[in-house]
């Protein structure tokens, strides 16, 4: 009867638990926090303001970098006085325009992106094509205006007239231009820093 007993007992079945599940986030770089909507929001505002900032500043290198092509194109007053006797004011002059062009293209093209929400360049193509822009035409700024300053200083040792206070006018619309293109190259930099490449 004893075997009867034992056997009639239910049998015991043994459980075993699972193994951990291997552990698969990378230790040196932990996914960031989802934030959800929240975190959303703010990177949406993020990028809307640097947008905005980077259209801003070019829009003010265009006023200035027109002002200084438009003084020193008519920085003509007979005699010694004429800007393309010298090429110190050639060579600005012939920035000047370059850098119109340039941001005024620049404007034009995030103008209508931000107006219509299309691009007119691959986002990837457009982001490299303003930091190496924005950068070259800044160095050109500054090299136009620092070889102009001292021709400048030299004629107004001699004679302070009209000729040499347009030049000065000239000289630093182009390096304010040169501050605005800088401050965006910036801008550009830190937009190709955080661009995804997958």
């Amino acid at each position: 009867m004893s075997n009867i007993e034992e056997d009639s007992s239910p049998p015991r079945i043994h459980i075993q638990t699972p193994p951990p599940a291997p552990d698969v986030t990378d230790r040196e770089n932990p996914p960031p926090p989802t934030e959800g909507i929240a975190g959303i929001l703010k990177r949406w505002k993020r990028e809307d303001l640097i947008k905005r900032g980077s259209l801003g500043l070019r829009g003010i290198a265009l006023l200035f970098s027109l002002i200084c092509f438009i003084v020193m194109a008519s920085n003509k007053h007979g005699d010694w006085r004429d800007f393309d006797k010298y090429e110190e004011y050639r060579y600005l002059l012939a920035i000047g325009i370059l850098s119109s062009l340039y941001t005024g293209a620049q404007v034009f093209r995030q103008i209508h992106e931000l107006s219509t929400g299309k691009q007119l360049i691959k986002p990837s193509l457009a982001t490299i094509i303003d930091f190496f822009g924005d950068q070259i035409m800044a160095y050109f700024l500054i090299s136009s205006a620092s070889s102009a300053i001292p021709m400048t200083n030299r004629m107004r040792e001699g004679a302070d007239n009209i000729f040499t206070d347009a030049s000065s006018t000239a000289i630093s619309m182009s390096i304010f231009a040169f501050l605005c293109l800088a401050a965006s190259a910036l801008i550009s930099g830190y937009k190709l820093s955080a661009q995804s490449y997958i």
